[in-house]
């Protein structure tokens, strides 16, 4: 077999060096998260992560401005580091918190009686045109489906024959002073912003396949201060939400309840927690650091499980409510996707099994190389997404190492591209 030579070798190594580079940056209420990757034509490489713990904010939303630039000025050094390229614009995921979502319609006669791409734009900005309080903006319009006259269900109306174009769409709106904080925490660590997603829409890219989204399915992002919920039905997200609780509640309960600092207490969670008694082996210990200068305490495991396992039945029940009043709970083939820090408890798939009688996985990055097993964990899914995202939207918005940023594309027609 002959072997490359070293004129093709050299070739393919500048082909890759050469790639569009796009980054993502999750700040979450645990953790703040940055990935860099390269952006091939049919791949995404991821090339440097970086981590930092977040106590600047509270259930998603900003509260100390200086705590979180600094956590996101060490997400960003590490995985600066880590690459080996510097990058100054970056993708920003949006919390729940922050958004109200809904669905609205448009409808435009077709000029032509044949649907054209202009038709398509009309039919959208109808479908956008709706009032909304000075305090928000639009972050997201993510169409669904199309009608023709009397045929609905259509997916892409391109060249169709008609009179009459209906559109369906899901939007996405965003608390002002809540982004503009998000937006100068980002700026302040000399970052400029090159679009806002919202975090589970971020996610989801990353975890969910093309089938699971057409077959209907809602992933679950479980964070620290707060859970997000978005359902896909034939393809097209239909509904969004947030719970305000979270996995910082489940050590907030493990501190009182087995008196021992929270800082320990988040350990224990991660070490030793258990959503179900029934999954902890008899004669189980643990050891539990104590508060005050006491020595350390040695408990029975099932006894952790013991105060887990209510708050877990508790997020988990209101996530199936949550999901009941979307109307959409029938929708779901595929069944549901756990992901975000908080999927990782033992236990939670099996006990979610049994509240929301519906099959449920853990979720995971998928479709990426590079260093693809240090973001094999749930943790990173939202940071993934958003670089899996930033890519698709527009290769025009990413840098070349650490050249300034294209300016970002912000005609309406050009966010239409993205929405198919």
């Amino acid at each position: 077999m002959n072997k490359p030579s070293s004129q093709t070798t050299a070739k393919t190594k500048s082909q890759a060096d050469t790639a569009p580079i796009v980054a993502g940056l999750d700040i979450g209420t645990t953790k703040v998260c940055m990935v860099i990757a390269r952006s091939h034509s049919d791949s995404i490489e991821i090339i440097g992560v970086g981590q930092c713990p977040s106590r600047g904010l509270k259930k998603g939303s900003v509260i100390n401005i200086d705590i979180t630039v600094d956590a996101i000025k060490r997400a960003r050094e590490e995985a600066e580091l880590m690459a080996g390229i510097k990058v100054e614009k970056i993708w920003v995921g949006v919390g729940s918190q922050n958004i109200r979502s809904f669905n609205s319609k448009g409808m435009v006669a077709i000029k032509n009686h044949v649907v054209a791409k202009d038709d398509i734009k009309r039919v959208l900005e109808a479908a956008r045109a709706v009032a909304l309080p000075e305090d928000r903006q639009i972050i997201h319009l993510l169409a669904q489906t199309f009608a023709v006259d009397s045929q609905d269900g259509i997916r892409d109306p391109m060249g169709m024959s008609g009179v009459r174009l209906e559109a369906g769409a899901h939007l996405v709106t965003g608390n002002l002073m809540g982004i503009q904080n998000l937006e100068r925490c980002v700026q302040k660590a000399g970052l400029q912003v090159a679009g806002l997603v919202l975090e589970p829409l971020a996610a989801s890219d990353a975890v969910l396949s093309q089938d699971e989204k057409d077959l209907g399915v809602a992933l679950v992002e479980m964070g620290g201060g707060s859970t997000d919920i978005i359902i896909f039905a034939n393809g097209s997200v239909v509904h969004t939400a947030q719970i305000p609780v979270g996995g910082a509640h489940l050590t907030h309960d493990i501190s009182v309840g087995l008196r021992t600092p929270s800082v320990e207490a988040e350990d224990i969670k991660k070490k030793y927690g258990c959503a179900m008694t029934s999954l902890v082996e008899a004669g189980e210990t643990i050891e539990v650091p104590s508060v005050g200068g006491r020595n350390p305490r040695t408990v029975a495991r099932i006894t952790l499980a013991e105060v887990i396992e209510p708050r877990a039945e508790e997020i988990l029940h209101l996530i199936n409510n949550e999901i009941a009043k979307s109307g959409y709970q029938e929708l779901i083939g595929a069944g549901i996707v756990l992901t975000g820090g908080g999927s990782l408890l033992e236990g939670i798939v099996e006990l979610g099994e049994f509240i929301f009688e519906v099959p449920v996985r853990r979720g995971y990055a998928m479709h990426t190389t590079g260093l693809k097993e240090v973001v094999q964990s749930p943790v990173y899914a939202t940071a993934v997404g958003l670089v899996r995202y930033g890519a698709i939207q527009g290769k025009d918005s990413a840098t070349r190492g650490s050249s300034i940023f294209e300016k970002i594309r912000t005609s309406f027609g050009q966010l239409l591209d993205g929405a198919f």
